[in-house]
């Protein structure tokens, strides 16, 4: 019955609430007089005769000053108490000139001028905290079997948090978890904080089912420590993340903005500080060229260098959507209206369009992400991976130097280390193009930058493991022993910008990445951080199952950075620079002529003996045969 009660006012239209809480401030003006009488002349009959004209003062003074001050338009389970301090305090200043300062002589005591508008706000406040329980009860039903909530972090954050949970139906919040032992045994807003100690115990004794994360200044490494501690319990936790303080403060948090944990949560591995000086030295006040300017990195390196006051960006991209999305993006922000933001349609392939695009902007920086980089399909069509990834770079790289562009970056993969894929050995020759260009000299400073797999980026196996867990599984793997190197698209695309400053010629940039993470093992974590459990021999009643499927064409166990074991420092402490060996010029071009010719009689199996010459370390999984 309350429930009802309390939905149908809910229910009601705005006027009506807002009719309904003026109507409760009038009986409450009303109280207020006769109860001020009552203090003041120690008789509980109340007001007579000419001492009634208090009660229209009090209305007409009240309710226009709180109306004025917004108080109708706030809602009451929300509102906030300094509001209605803040408008009592302008009806008691009015109300004391008129009682107390002016004073209606042998009809209202003087006192009544400052005892009513306190009896006003006790009264108005009490109602309203009244309001506000019961409704946000009534209105707040946990549902059956809703999750019971740990949030982790005592802070600002999570306080605000279990306040906005609070009005949820679908959790339950039980408590906090902190590290710092000041707070440990208190209570905050009436829920336990616990010390991450006891938090498996905390866990069985209320039957825990999901901890929230809420620790915006906290770094990823320290997240990822409880994570794995969380992990380590062993227990069908479901562990998330919210949002930042600032989307706490500003109101922001809903039940819906709990979010999946991010793999930077899963790895923990820091991101790499860039160097000021080194971001801004090829870009601010330049004109910038972005080829695969849609792509994951190719989006993010514009985004970064939007930011980074260029004179000019011109966005290149083959794919319309692609090209529409970034442009689209970046075209209503405040920094790109100081520069010219111009996307082009355009193929890196289209020597003529893209000698024309060049000599019409004559950009400064040419940033080359365009690049068809899916293993497993550019092995299914590896005369379009070849064309693209290498004959499209010759292209960009011969036009560079004939349009006297001073820095040309090449955004490479560490799957072009000993390859044995197509895509792998099409971008290593793409990077042994502009070694031979470097070495030839020229006005142009060519470089390229080597990382490994970026996180969030198109084919990424994290969102693809989500989707799998989401749909109940099977996870599928294609290796049980394979590991990856991580990066986030941001690094990526800073370590990208930055090699261009550092770049003296032909030099190769790679970032120390840390330690390769084993695949099954970020695939049993995410599983296991979801609240579920891996099905396996050792498990038969698990949640989701791993499937091995076997490695694709050309997919490799283990990917590596450097050809050679002579990385050098570089001015960036996790920056690392290789100068590996190539072909020079006139043999490099005979080959590339000679796998031109191929391409176009589609001979992928002299192609790929042309890679296997060319590419030192080019294995692929089939040899093809003479003839």
């Amino acid at each position: 019955m309350n429930t009802q009660l309390t939905q149908g006012l809910l229910g009601l239209p705005r006027p009506a609430k807002q009719a309904m809480a003026a109507f409760v401030d009038c009986c409450l003006c009303v109280f207020a007089v006769w109860l001020g009488y009552g203090i003041r002349m120690d008789q509980w009959g109340g007001p007579v005769d000419a001492q009634w004209w208090a009660v229209p003062w009090t209305i007409g003074l009240a309710l226009p000053i709180f109306y004025a001050s917004g108080l109708y338009r706030a809602v009451v389970r929300f509102e906030s108490g300094a509001a209605l301090a803040q408008a009592c305090a302008w009806f008691g200043a009015a109300y004391m000139i008129v009682f107390t300062a002016v004073g209606i002589p042998e009809v209202v005591p003087r006192s009544l001028g400052a005892m009513v508008p306190v009896l006003v706000f006790i009264s108005s406040l009490s109602v309203r905290i009244a309001a506000r329980v019961w409704l946000s009860a009534g209105s707040v039903r946990i549902i059956s079997g809703a999750p019971q909530v740990l949030i982790y972090g005592a802070g600002s954050a999570g306080h605000q948090a279990a306040e906005a949970l609070a009005r949820s139906r679908q959790m339950r919040v039980c408590g906090f978890v902190d590290d710092d032992a000041s707070l440990q045994g208190t209570t905050i807003g009436g829920l336990r904080v616990f010390s991450s100690q006891v938090l498996e115990q905390v866990v069985r004794k209320h039957g825990i089912t999901d901890v929230l994360l809420a620790m915006p200044s906290t770094g990823p490494v320290r997240r990822a420590e409880i994570v794995r501690d969380i992990h380590a319990l062993h227990l069908p936790l479901h562990v998330r993340t919210l949002p930042d303080l600032t989307d706490i403060a500003q109101g922001r948090v809903q039940i819906d903005h709990v979010r999946e944990l991010d793999v930077h949560d899963l790895l923990g591995r820091a991101p790499v500080t860039p160097i000021q000086d080194l971001l801004t030295k090829k870009i601010t006040g330049k004109v910038v060229l972005v080829t695969g300017a849609g792509g994951s990195i190719g989006s993010e390196l514009c985004r970064q260098i939007a930011r980074l006051h260029p004179k000019g960006l011109i966005l290149v991209d083959v794919s319309e959507f692609a090209l529409y999305s970034i442009h689209h993006e970046l075209e209503p922000l405040d920094e790109c209206k100081l520069f010219h933001l111009i996307p082009i349609l355009a193929s890196v392939r289209d020597e003529a369009a893209m000698r024309k695009i060049l000599q019409t902007w004559q950009p400064d920086t040419i940033y080359h992400a365009a690049a068809y980089k899916h293993v497993p399909l550019v092995e299914h069509n590896p005369a379009e991976g070849i064309r693209n990834n290498t004959f499209g770079t010759l292209t960009m790289a011969q036009l560079a130097e004939e349009c006297a562009v001073k820095d040309f970056v090449l955004v490479s993969t560490d799957k072009a280390v000993r390859p044995t894929n197509v895509m792998g050995a099409s971008k290593r020759l793409a990077e042994m193009v502009l070694q031979a260009f470097a070495e030839q000299g020229g006005e142009t400073c060519f470089s390229m930058v080597r990382f490994g797999n970026v996180l969030g980026s198109s084919g990424s196996v994290v969102p693809l493991f989500r989707k799998q867990i989401r749909a109940g599984g099977p996870i599928t793997l294609t290796h049980s022993e394979i590991t990856r190197y991580f990066m986030t698209i941001p690094e990526a695309a800073q370590l990208v910008i930055q090699a261009s400053a550092m770049a003296n010629g032909g030099d190769v940039f790679l970032l120390d990445m840390g330690e390769p993470v084993k695949i099954i093992d970020l695939a049993r974590r995410m599983v296991e951080l979801s609240g579920m459990a891996v099905r396996d021999a050792s498990n038969p009643d698990g949640d989701i199952p791993i499937e091995i499927t076997g490695l694709r064409p050309g997919e490799k166990l283990y990917e590596e950075l450097l050809i050679g074991d002579n990385p050098l420092p570089t001015r960036h402490p996790r920056v690392m620079k290789g100068h590996e060996q190539c072909l020079v010029w006139g043999e490099l071009e005979r080959v590339l002529q000679d796998l031109d010719e191929c391409l176009d009689e589609d001979r992928i199996d002299a192609v790929k003996r042309l890679l296997m010459f060319a590419v030192p370390g080019y294995r692929p999984d089939t040899i093809p045969q003479e003839g």
